[in-house]
Formats: structure tokens, sequence, C-alpha cells
């Protein structure tokens, strides 16, 4: 246990996390940022005392259980998580892929992209957060259960989402969808995507015909797409995708081509309708 090391990380971190972050007030009286550390132990369950005596370099050495309510305190990312363990002492748990809510970064990105269509993936390709715009553009992804929740299920078993593009486009959406499954089944063969593409093998064909391809990468993957709305008729789209390792999520971002006709038809997206409602 690196008790010098331990303290300066703990005491960086506690003062980059905002209030508001963790849903705190900040208050009129606050003079600097970050939180204090009575708010920190407040939410790692802990007492101010236990918690000052570790940024004092002072007492027994912390707990496993202890360091993971700080590390979920403090928000931190997987690496941040297995560095906490390391300066205490301790071998981080395994990490464990599954789908969460967005993550910190991603939520503070989305919140300025108020006027953008834009959608939060999971690495398994569950919608956790989409703007107004992406729910006016393709509906509201978010309010599916079960193995409907992944895009790529819905592609292979509902008509519904398929509309949302050209029919000569099909087979090759379908190509880069397995594609993407793939991917996350390469990394944890014995996770989410084992068992959604268990499910998908047992429902349909066309899947396990393009899944025998054992393509690992598609051409034109991130090329203009083209999509159909049932108000403004087809539009052409660029997705850019920002990745964040650390979490295993990506923000796919709808740009149109500046001028273009596409351009005025998100402008006139009525960000109350919903395609597949």
């Amino acid at each position: 246990m690196d008790r010098a090391l331990l303290a300066d990380f703990l005491r960086a971190r506690r003062e980059k996390l905002q209030p508001e972050d963790v849903g705190l007030p900040r208050g009129s009286r606050r003079r600097t940022g970050g939180l204090r550390r009575e708010e920190l132990a407040a939410l790692a369950g802990m007492s101010t005392d236990y918690y000052s005596r570790i940024e004092q370099q002072r007492g027994p050495m912390p707990s496993e259980q202890m360091i993971g309510a700080l590390a979920r305190a403090l928000h931190l990312s997987p690496s941040e998580k297995e560095h906490l363990f390391a300066l205490s002492g301790h071998s981080a748990p395994r990490r464990v892929q599954r789908d969460e809510r967005a993550s910190l970064t991603m939520r503070h990105i989305v919140e300025r992209l108020p006027d953008t269509p834009a959608i939060v993936f999971s690495r398994f390709g569950e919608a956790l957060l989409q703007t107004p715009k992406a729910v006016a553009l393709f509906g509201d992804y978010t309010r599916f259960t079960g193995m409907a929740r992944y895009l790529v299920y819905r592609w292979f078993t509902d008509p519904r989402q398929r509309a949302l593009y050209p029919p000569e486009d099909h087979a090759l959406r379908g190509r880069v969808f397995t594609v993407d499954i793939r991917a996350a089944y390469t990394a944890d063969p014995t996770g989410t995507a084992g068992e959604i593409i268990e499910a998908l093998l047992a429902v349909s064909p066309e899947f396990a015909e393009v899944w025998r391809l054992h393509e690992v990468d598609v051409t034109h993957h991130h090329d203009l797409k083209r999509y159909r709305h049932p108000e403004l008729g087809e539009l052409e789209l660029y997705g850019r995708r920002l990745l964040d390792p650390d979490e295993g999520q990506e923000l796919l971002v709808f740009l149109a081509t500046p001028g273009s006709p596409s351009e005025a038809k998100l402008r006139d997206l009525r960000s109350s309708s919903d395609i597949l409602s």
C-alpha cells in the first residue's frame, strides 16, 4: 500500500468531481470546486473521519469493500479503478463487460448536442441515451426490453427497424451489425454478446447465414448512409463515432453535408415525433 500516492490520487479525483456530477447542490457558499471530504465520505457510505485519515496518510489499510465504495462514489473509469486498487494494496476485481447507463463523459457530451441526432450505444448495441433529435429521427431506442434492447437483434427480427433504411441497403446493414456483435463476442465470448448471438441463431436463418461468413470488417462501414423518415422522406447522413474505451461505449453523431437537402430536413425535424411508437 502506497499511502502517499493513494492520498494524492483520491484528493485529485475528489477535487475534479463536481457536486452536480453526483446529484448534489453546489450551494452559494462553496468557495472552491470539487467535492468536500464529508460529501465523498457520505457517497461512499463511510464516516468523514475514516476518509480523512486516508487522505492524511493515517489509519489502517482500507478494505477492498471500502476501496470499491470510493471508486463508485468517485465515478472512476475501469482503468482508474484498477489504479486505485493497486495503490491500496489490493487486486482489482476482474473487469466484467456489461450494459450500463451512459458514462459521465458521454452524458456531458450529449447534453451539449440538443439540436443534433446522437445516440450513446453500449458495446452490444444497446441505446443508453439519445438526444431529442435522435428520437425524432429514429424513434425511442431506449424503450425496448429483453433481447429487443440490442440493435442487431431488432435488425434481424423486427421489420420496423429495417424500415429506417432503403431496401437495397439492407444486406450491407445486416453485415455491418453482425461485424459489430462479432467484435463484442470475440472480446468476451461468455458475456452478453454470446447470449445475443445464441438468441439470433435460434430465430433468424438470415443472421445464421451472415454469421457463417466470419467477416470482421465491412467496406464503407462509415460512409454516407441513407435513412427513411415517414414525414421528411430520405436523408443522407454521416455517422461519426466517438469511443469511450474504458466504458466500452460509443457516441454516434449523425451529420448532414452542409447546404444539402438533408441538412435542411434535419432542421425541420420535430423533436416530438416518434417513428417506432
